[in-house]
């Protein structure tokens, strides 16, 4: 009876982990959509500034991190499938309701409405994921996770550059929209496992119970507060370097729009599967000799991308930018995994989405919330060129704050 019940679990545990991670890729193609139409918004009867272009990300972050605490809280507290199902409803419906915009701030506010219901799914996702595996595996759990992030952000990238310039930018939004209004369904066939069901032992670094019964209680947690800093670094330059390097292909490189999107988006799919996968690897790999391996991998990994990153958005010569591009992003993506795994192994089994949630507030309110207006501004008063500058020295930050986390934790 054991042994079916294990095997019971697994299966459980598998298809959670399937159902997810397909729902995450479509959560990343609906939120990076908009990156790919931004010189035809531009060129739109919207006439956008790159200012307010770079503002529609900062719109759906706002609500993003604003809303998380609260489906944080519900996270920890109700049952997960139907909630889950609940928020790819939502940005499912107002993605689609971007193709209707009028002016800015009607598309403005239906990109804010996305942040809504992709709350739900950040936080409650990969806390459900956390309970239905042990710890020594979750480097790898969430490694296949977060591929879909690549895998997503390319999809919009490349579906978005397609049917915008086929069948024009509302269009894009259509089709990137309306089919996860079916895929919500598929949360509600998930089972939700019994919090803290696979851990055998609390973290090190992981607050008592009931000291970490709040939000407060989780700022009081090292580990947690400087994972969560650096990740916020991290964010800065991936949510930036995510919504403007299409325009900069195309813009500062002379790349046609179709060949800047799907170039750029295949290079994001492959670096971001191989990078994400090989960085989870390599979390539980090293998990064996130090309870810190997941930032130690995480902060070499990131510092190392900062030279390469340097030569991609300096040398004028494809040959060179373009593979230069590539090892930046291989060297990046291999931190999702571990860094997320830190996070929730830092915390109470019964206190993950609320340890999630927080963590969304904080890397978006630090990192790409003010990231693409603020390349937008540079980029109006010198060029998109020089303001891409900024991206190597903030990429060593990040790394430098995770190395400092595993040497004071």
């Amino acid at each position: 009876m054991a042994e079916a019940d294990q095997t019971a679990s697994l299966r459980g545990a598998n298809a959670a982990l399937a159902v997810l991670t397909f729902i995450n890729l479509f959560n990343y193609l609906d939120r990076y959509v908009v990156a790919s139409l931004v010189e035809s918004l531009k060129k739109s009867e919207l006439a956008l500034s790159d200012t307010q272009a770079g503002s529609l990300v900062t719109g759906f972050v706002i609500v993003y991190m604003l809303t998380s605490p609260l489906f944080g809280t519900l996270g920890d507290r109700r049952g997960r499938p139907g909630l889950l199902a609940l928020g790819v409803g939502i940005w499912s419906l107002a993605t689609a309701l971007g193709g209707f915009a009028r002016s800015f701030f009607g598309l403005f506010a239906a990109r804010a409405a996305v942040g809504v219901g992709e709350a739900a799914y950040g936080t409650i996702a990969p806390a459900l994921l956390a309970d239905s595996f042990p710890e020594e595996k979750r480097g790898r759990v969430f490694a296949i996770f977060f591929a879909a992030i690549p895998i997503g952000s390319a999809a919009g990238f490349a579906l978005g550059g397609w049917v915008d310039q086929h069948y024009g930018w509302r269009s894009a939004f259509f089709i990137a929209g309306v089919p996860g209004l079916l895929l919500a369904l598929l949360c509600l066939l998930l089972k939700d496992p019994p919090r803290g069901a696979r851990d055998v032992a609390p973290h090190p670094g992981a607050l008592p119970r009931g000291d970490g019964g709040s939000y407060f209680g989780l700022l009081k947690n090292r580990s947690y507060r400087l994972t969560v800093l650096g990740y916020a670094a991290y964010t800065f330059v991936l949510g930036g370097v995510a919504f403007w390097t299409p325009a900069f292909l195309e813009r500062i490189r002379g790349m046609s729009k179709t060949d800047a999107t799907i170039e750029f988006g295949a290079i994001v799919v492959v670096t971001g599967f191989v990078g994400t996968f090989v960085g989870g690897w390599l979390g539980d790999f090293f998990l064996k000799r130090s309870k810190n391996a997941y930032l130690l991998v995480s902060g070499w990994a990131t510092i190392a991308a900062a030279p390469f990153a340097v030569v991609a958005f300096v040398s004028p010569h494809r040959s060179v930018f373009l593979p230069a591009m590539v090892v930046t992003q291989l060297l990046m993506f291999a931190s999702t995994g571990p860094i997320n795994s830190a996070i929730v192994n830092v915390v109470a089994p019964t206190e993950r989405a609320r340890a999630l949630a927080l963590s969304i507030l904080g890397i978006h309110l630090l990192g790409d919330v003010p990231s693409p207006p603020l390349i937008g501004a540079l980029s109006d008063a010198t060029s998109l060129e020089t303001a891409f500058l900024v991206w190597p020295a903030v990429i060593v930050v990040a790394g430098a704050i995770w190395l400092y986390a595993a040497w004071r934790t």
